[in-house]
C-alpha cells in the first residue's frame, strides 16, 4: 500500500473568510472532517509526489462556521472557503506559531473586501495593510522578496523622472539667463534628450500587455503615440516649427506633468503614501492636459502650410505601389478625428481615476 503523503496548500484571507487550494488533481475519495477549529483532509490524487494517498490536519487560528464553510473539487485542486465567525485579520492561519512547510502563502488572492459593494476593483492587501504583507512574506522566505518587475519599475520610473528634470533645469537656467529670446533655441538645447526619453514612454504601452502593471493599454496608446506624433514628425521634421515658441510652452507642459507623474509611481512600488503628491498627480492635468492640447494644435495647424510647400512625407502617384498619401490632408484627419477624440478620451479616463483615488474610502469593519 503506497504511502500516506501531505499535499501543498496555499492560503489566503480577507476579514470575513480564508481561503485553501489544495494542490492536488484527478481527486477521488476525498473524504472532508470540518469543525469550529480543525479541519482534516484525505484523499487520493495526483499531487507533487505522484499519484498517492494524501492528507493534511489543521488546528485553526480562531473559529470558523463550518455550516457556512464550503469546498469543491475542480480539475486541478480543491477549493476550501472558510468563514470566520468573528470578522478580522489573522496573523497566521495555524494556532501554533510553527508554520508546517507543506503550507504556502497564495499572495495572488490576498484581497480586501471590506468596501462597498458597488466598488468594481477589490483594494489590495499590500496597499492596505503593508505591516501584514511584509511579516507573512518575511514569514514565507525568509525575507521580504522583490521580484523582477517592480525593481525593474522603480529603475524605469526613477530614470524617466532624471530626463524630465534634465529637460525642465536646462530650459529653466537658459530662461533665466536669456529671457524669451532663448525659446527659439529650446529645440536645439533639449530635443535630442527630449527624442530619447520619449521613446523609452513607448515601453510604458508594452507593460499592461506584460502585466507589469494595470494601467489601460489604449489610454496608454494615445498618450505615448500622440506625443510621438507631434515630436517626430511635427516638430523633429520641419526645423521652421523648431524655433517657435510653442515648442518651448509644449515641453514645459509635457515635463511638468511628467515630473509629477513618475515620482507618485516611484511611492506606489515601494508602498509610500504622500498626501500631497497623489493630489498634485490627479490635479495637475486638469490644467495642463488642456493646455498642451493647444500646443499640439498650433504645431500641426502652423505646420500644415509648411508640408503643403515642401511636400515632405507626401507620396504622389505614379509609383510603383500606385499608393498616394497627401500629408497635409493626413494632419488634418488626425487633428479632427484623432486628437480631438484621443483628448477626450484620456481626460474622462484621469477623471475617473481622480474620482476613485481621492474620494475617501468607505470601510465597513464588523467585530465579534
Amino acid at each position: 500500500m503506497s504511502n500516506t503523503l501531505t499535499p501543498f496548500v496555499y492560503w489566503a484571507q480577507t476579514e470575513g473568510q480564508v481561503t485553501l487550494k489544495v494542490d492536488l488533481t484527478d481527486v477521488k475519495d476525498l473524504n472532508v472532517n470540518l469543525k469550529e477549529t480543525t479541519l482534516q483532509v484525505t484523499a487520493y490524487g495526483q499531487g507533487a509526489r505522484g499519484l498517492n494517498n494524501y492528507s493534511f490536519d489543521l488546528n485553526l487560528h480562531s473559529p470558523i462556521d463550518p455550516n457556512e464553510s464550503n469546498y469543491k473539487v475542480i480539475d486541478r485542486q480543491v477549493d476550501f472557503v472558510l468563514i470566520k465567525k468573528c470578522n478580522g485579520w489573522w496573523p497566521r492561519l495555524t494556532s501554533q506559531p510553527q508554520k508546517p512547510s507543506w503550507l504556502k502563502i497564495d499572495f495572488d488572492k490576498w484581497k480586501s473586501e471590506d468596501m462597498d459593494d458597488n466598488e468594481e476593483e477589490k483594494r489590495d492587501i499590500l496597499n492596505d495593510y503593508p505591516d501584514m504583507y511584509d511579516k507573512l512574506h518575511k514569514e514565507e522566505f525568509g525575507y521580504r522578496k522583490e521580484d523582477f518587475t517592480k525593481v525593474y519599475l522603480v529603475i524605469y520610473n526613477l530614470c524617466q523622472f532624471v530626463g524630465f528634470i534634465y529637460v525642465l533645469a536646462v530650459m529653466a537656467v537658459r530662461y533665466s539667463r536669456d529671457g524669451p529670446d532663448s525659446m527659439k533655441d529650446t529645440y536645439e538645447a533639449v530635443g535630442h534628450p527630449f527624442k530619447f526619453i520619449q521613446l523609452l514612454q513607448f515601453l510604458e504601452v508594452m507593460h499592461p500587455l506584460f502585466g507589469y502593471t494595470k494601467s489601460s493599454v489604449l489610454v496608454s496608446l494615445l498618450q505615448t503615440s500622440g506625443r510621438g506624433f507631434v515630436l517626430f514628425f511635427m516638430v523633429d521634421a520641419e526645423p521652421r516649427m523648431q524655433t517657435k515658441p510653442v515648442v518651448f510652452y509644449l515641453f514645459l507642459i509635457w515635463s511638468s506633468v511628467e515630473i509629477v507623474r513618475y515620482p507618485y509611481y516611484i511611492t506606489q512600488l515601494l508602498n509610500i503614501e504622500i498626501s500631497f503628491l497623489t493630489w498634485l498627480r490627479y490635479s495637475i492635468w486638469i490644467p495642463l492636459y488642456p493646455l498642451g492640447f493647444v500646443c499640439e494644435s498650433i504645431i500641426m495647424l502652423r505646420n500644415i502650410p509648411y508640408f503643403e510647400e515642401t511636400q515632405k512625407f507626401t507620396i504622389s502617384l505614379p509609383n510603383s505601389y500606385n499608393f498616394a498619401l497627401h500629408f497635409p490632408s493626413l494632419i488634418r484627419l488626425y487633428l479632427l478625428f484623432l486628437l480631438l477624440p484621443g483628448i477626450y478620451t484620456v481626460m474622462l479616463r484621469m477623471h475617473e481615476l481622480r474620482q476613485k483615488k481621492l474620494r475617501k474610502p468607505k470601510i465597513k469593519k464588523k467585530y465579534c
